[in-house]
């Protein structure tokens, strides 16, 4: 008999359910899951200082930076680049303005059915469609750095989609 038949007949993991792929899958949704989810969650994120009194009974405190998350603090596009977005001429300023008001929140949705596995291809379409448009941005005002990271998080989603068959633990399969 011979070596492939062997492994089909006695029941290995690799003719069953092709686990070594389903594996592959699974670190890729939640490498990628995770991802757009924390990196929508930090749009809401902000610093503030803080001043501790040493304790030593002197009037000698410690600042410290500390950051903390609320609604107040949203901001889709990072402040230091919202300048230079609004300079580039191919950005319409409609676009900018919908831009930033929808990433975190689409990070954030995107991230949370890619971990829950509802619409799993849907949320990774999605998430590649952002990366996409991120890649853009940074292409128009001259980011080599962001697009290359960009470019490897584009590869991943697509490797994932292509992974997706493969997907034994979700909550809807179908998308």
């Amino acid at each position: 008999m011979s070596d492939s038949t062997d492994k089909k007949s006695n029941g290995s993991c690799e003719s069953q359910c092709n686990c070594d792929f389903s594996l592959a899958f699974l670190l890729l949704r939640g490498w990628l899951g995770l991802r757009a989810l924390l990196a929508g969650i930090e749009k809401f994120g902000a610093y503030k200082s803080e001043q501790h009194p040493l304790g030593d009974g002197t009037d000698a405190v410690i600042e410290a930076k500390v950051k903390y998350y609320a609604l107040a603090n949203y901001h889709g596009v990072p402040p230091a680049l919202l300048g230079k977005f609004q300079n580039e001429a191919l950005i319409p300023g409609f676009a900018l303005n919908l831009f930033d008001k929808i990433l975190g929140p689409a990070l954030i949705l995107a991230g949370v059915m890619l971990l829950l596995g509802l619409g799993t291809r849907l949320s990774l379409f999605v998430q590649g469609v952002i990366y996409i448009a991120l890649s853009v941005g940074l292409i128009l005002i001259n980011q080599p750095d962001g697009i290359a990271w960009l470019g490897i998080h584009v590869a991943l989603v697509a490797m994932a989609l292509l992974l997706a068959k493969h997907n034994k633990l979700a909550l809807l399969k179908k998308w």
